[in-house]
């Protein structure tokens, strides 16, 4: 018994199937003993889980992040921008002004 269900005092296990239905989800091919590992870890995730859940954290108000909030983003200034003519010199097609490209659509 690991330290999870220690604590818990019951042992919380996924099922081979419920595993395999997350991997399908996730698109993963896995082996036997890749299946038997994450039935394991995820397991053990579920029960630490149950542990968390038990805690009293009505004296703890509630939080969106433990750092201070701040704006990481450069106030915008407006500066002149490159030409039209300076922009379409790059492209491999243009018309009217524009970028011309292949339809996409029928």
């Amino acid at each position: 018994m690991d330290k999870v269900a220690l604590l818990t005092g019951q042992e919380t296990k996924l099922s081979r199937v419920e595993v395999e239905h997350i991997a399908e989800l996730a698109k993963l091919s896995l082996t036997d003993e890749e299946r038997e590992t994450f039935r394991e870890q995820l397991s053990a995730i579920l029960e630490y889980a149950e542990v968390l859940q038990r805690l009293d954290t009505e004296a703890i108000s509630p939080t969106a992040t433990v750092l201070p909030l701040r704006n990481v983003m450069a106030a915008d200034q407006v500066r002149p921008s490159f030409s039209r003519e300076d922009i379409l010199a790059n492209a491999p097609e243009a018309e009217n002004g524009c970028f011309r490209v292949r339809a996409i659509l029928e």
